[in-house]
């Protein structure tokens, strides 16, 4: 039987909500949804929806790699946009990350996120392929 790992940010929102930033359950890793925010929780480049992307895929990559895999191991994203009319600039930070890649993935408009500076929250799906 695998045993889980829960990956913690201690972000404010995790006890809150009741959530970890990811699990893995053998090669199996899961990313929770994930925005574009700082070390204080504080939103980066609010207006700017190409380096809010870049941001939450930053997160992500650390995320993976405390769960011991790398943005390679990517097979699924879930992007949610506030403004759909933005998706070449989070698309170009999507291709800048996973080009080489290609997961599978989608973009949908959402009314809002958690706090309104942000324009994108990803998710991501990981498998390690075990030796």
């Amino acid at each position: 039987m695998s045993m889980r790992n829960n990956i913690h940010t201690g972000a404010p929102w995790e006890a809150k909500v009741g959530y970890c930033r990811a699990v893995r359950v053998g090669p199996h890793i899961a990313v929770s949804g994930t925005a574009p925010v700082d070390e204080d929780g504080a939103v980066v480049a609010p207006g700017d929806a190409y380096l809010q992307a870049k941001r939450c895929i930053e997160i992500i990559e650390g995320s993976l790699q405390e769960a011991g895999a790398e943005l390679r191991h990517v097979v699924r994203t879930r992007m949610f946009v506030t403004d759909i009319s933005q998706w070449a600039e989070i698309g170009k930070a999507h291709r800048e990350a996973f080009g080489d890649i290609n997961p599978a993935t989608s973009m949908v408009e959402v009314s809002k996120l958690i706090d309104p500076a942000m324009l994108v929250e990803i998710e991501a799906d990981a498998i390690v392929e075990e030796a």
